[in-house]
């Protein structure tokens, strides 16, 4: 059997065993063994691993995209120096994903356009990395959501929906008061405490959250499940984007 049929032959065995990346490597394998002489073993080993590594950044690719973040942000592309206040090691050290393993919570509190989500985002990717399933949402879309599957008789199906995530990062809580949804968000944090974690985003101090939550019993038992076994992040300093605006506005035009 010459090697053209061979090749072809390999190919479909790849295709139909649903292989591609063993599929994509195998010639050059091939081709590189022959020069460097080295034998049958060695090079069906070349292709496993190259199969291996296809498989593992499909994976990745795959939660990435299944995270729904609204854009991809990385620590590499943060501006830590307008933020003295926040500790760079302490927010890298979370990248590490350790944090999610250990079922923990991270808290980023600060005013608006300090870089809140952009951290968020950035650990959630950088867990992502680690091995972590990560889904990132908003406050007020979560909310509206519980209430569409309370409404529908399928609230459980629909928490049961995020209990694969090790993180969820709830993005801008306390911008908008949840009104009927707030004892559903409350659910939803209970059903997670020390079962997964959560990274929440708010521009309000603790001691107003009564202001989202509209029930200081209920918010305080929510404060108490997730604070506890927290990470809290303060961002205080001149707003993110107010700077990155300023700085496009006053370069000067080719």
């Amino acid at each position: 059997m010459n090697n053209d049929v061979l090749a072809a032959q390999i190919l479909l065995y790849a295709r139909e065993l649903k292989m591609p990346g063993l599929a994509g490597a195998f010639e050059e394998v091939a081709r590189d063994a022959a020069k460097a002489g080295r034998g049958h073993l060695e090079s069906l080993s070349a292709c496993l691993a190259a199969e291996m590594e296809s498989r593992a950044e499909h994976r990745l690719a795959s939660r990435i995209k299944g995270a729904r973040f609204p854009t991809l942000k990385s620590f590499e592309t943060f501006d830590f120096s307008l933020l003295p206040s926040l500790s760079k090691n302490d927010v890298l050290g979370l990248g590490s994903g350790e944090f999610t393993r250990q079922r923990e919570n991270v808290v980023c509190l600060g005013a608006s356009g300090t870089g809140k989500t952009h951290v968020a985002s950035a650990i959630g990717l950088s867990a992502i990395y680690a091995g972590a399933r990560v889904r990132f949402t908003t406050a007020v879309t979560l909310s509206q959501e519980l209430l569409a599957a309370a409404d529908d008789h399928r609230l459980p199906r629909y928490l049961k929906s995020w209990r694969s995530a090790d993180l969820v990062i709830v993005d801008e809580l306390g911008y908008l008061p949840l009104g009927p949804g707030a004892p559903l968000m409350f659910q939803f944090f209970a059903e997670r405490y020390e079962a997964g974690s959560v990274l929440v985003t708010t521009n309000l101090e603790f001691s107003r959250w009564t202001e989202v939550f509209g029930d200081a019993t209920l918010t305080a038992a929510l404060l108490d499940r997730l604070t506890h076994h927290s990470h809290v992040l303060v961002f205080e300093g001149e707003s993110y984007r107010f700077r990155e605006s300023a700085g496009r506005l006053t370069k000067p035009r080719k």
